[in-house]
């Protein structure tokens, strides 16, 4: 004898059995008949998160592939921070005191972002003198502006690829306008855009932050800390700023890190000696 259906079961089977058929050819079939890689409201839902996950690893890969960009420089800072052209605009169109007093901080502040200019010059300076693109070490950043951007327009200005890794924020953060369009990424997932920084990182170099910078350094040097990746330089520049703002010292003496850890970081002042640190550490040889 065949089992016997529910009747609550058979009941929506039928009505739907019942509805009229729809007309594929005129593209009137449910979200149920799309291709699923084509159907956006599925690809959305929490329970695709992993394939996600996996898309955003893969796409930029690929494309870093593609061009032959095996390694990096990634350079973190400040997106606050403006060119000393536009800070000079800024303080001279102040009207009053408030305006004055944040456009000469600006203006103080802009020595950063001509200093990560330079350091994507001479970044680009040595791929430049490079034949093969395996020996090349390009400049990637966040893709944002302030020191992303002085970095991706150093590198742009004197001729050589510049890459980076944006993210959707809830207020918004647009490419800047100086990255190499077919190496402009946009990411959703914080941990995935880290993931493509540390994936060809050969370097890390930061300028003075916030809460974003802070971040990614630490996690670089937790991760060089715990061996999870090789041990590359991690180069502060702006010594003073550092060295005020994390006290790296109080945390050896605290017994909290060792002094192997601090040793990994090195501080200076210019972009010069930044690209100094790089160059000695790997005698040019990427």
């Amino acid at each position: 004898m065949s089992p016997t259906i529910p009747e609550d079961n058979a009941v929506p089977a039928m009505a739907f059995m019942r509805g009229a058929s729809p007309d594929f050819s005129r593209g009137e079939a449910s979200d149920s008949y799309k291709l699923a890689f084509d159907d956006t409201a599925f690809l959305n839902q929490p329970e695709v998160r992993g394939i996600r996950f996996q898309l955003e690893l893969l796409k930029p890969d690929l494309i870093l592939r593609e061009n032959q960009i095996d390694h990096t420089i990634v350079v973190f800072g400040s997106a606050r921070f403006v060119s000393r052209e536009d800070a000079l605009k800024r303080v001279e169109q102040a009207v009053d005191a408030v305006a004055k007093s944040k456009a000469e901080s600006a203006l103080k502040n802009s020595a950063h972002y001509e200093s990560a200019r330079q350091f994507g010059q001479l970044v680009a300076q040595y791929n430049l003198s490079q034949l093969s693109p395996s020996k090349r070490i390009h400049i990637c950043t966040g893709g944002g502006p302030g020191i992303m951007a002085a970095a991706n327009r150093g590198a742009l200005e004197t001729g050589d690829l510049s890459i980076g890794f944006n993210i959707s924020l809830p207020h918004e953060q647009h490419p800047n306008p100086y990255l190499t369009p077919a190496l402009c990424f946009r990411f959703h997932y914080f941990a995935l855009r880290k993931m493509h920084f540390m994936l060809r990182a050969r370097a890390i170099v930061a300028y003075p932050g916030g809460f974003g910078s802070l971040d990614e350094i630490f996690e670089v040097l937790t991760l060089i800390q715990t061996e999870k990746i090789l041990p590359m330089p991690v180069v502060l520049v702006g010594r003073e700023f550092w060295q005020k703002v994390v006290r790296f010292e109080m945390l050896e003496e605290l017994g909290l890190i060792d002094q192997a850890d601090i040793d990994r970081i090195h501080f200076v002042n210019t972009a010069q000696e930044a690209w100094d640190v790089i160059s000695l550490w790997y005698e040019f040889n990427v």
